[in-house]
């Protein structure tokens, strides 16, 4: 599954213990974390998003403390998480073939 990946701290090791973890097209059978989720900090809308097979829009806004997740439109997170203030950005996936496009990085 694809992962958008949040303020990284150890680029070398990548966990969601020092990174947030935004899932896109998740099938894992437990939707705890699933698509537009933060995983281990805020849980997936019931239902959770249908993501696949299609292009998805997605807005992340991290600015301080909180962490606002758009997918297509909708806002499926708004948190306010302190643990990880700063860190890199990485774009995930598996295997197989994923495509992104018009990646944008603004300063709030």
């Amino acid at each position: 599954m694809p992962h958008i990946i949040l303020r990284c701290q150890q680029p070398d090791t990548i966990t969601d213990e020092n990174c947030y973890e935004a899932n896109i097209f998740d099938q894992r059978p437990d939707p705890t974390y699933g698509t537009g989720a933060i995983v281990k900090v805020a849980k997936a809308p019931n239902p959770m998003p249908k993501a696949g097979g299609k292009w998805n829009t997605y807005d992340i806004t991290a600015k301080g403390s909180r962490l606002t997740l758009v997918l297509n439109g909708v806002k499926t997170v708004e948190v306010d998480d302190a643990r990880l203030q700063s860190g890199r950005i990485a774009l995930q996936w598996a295997s197989g073939v994923i495509k992104f496009r018009k990646v944008e990085i603004r300063p709030l």
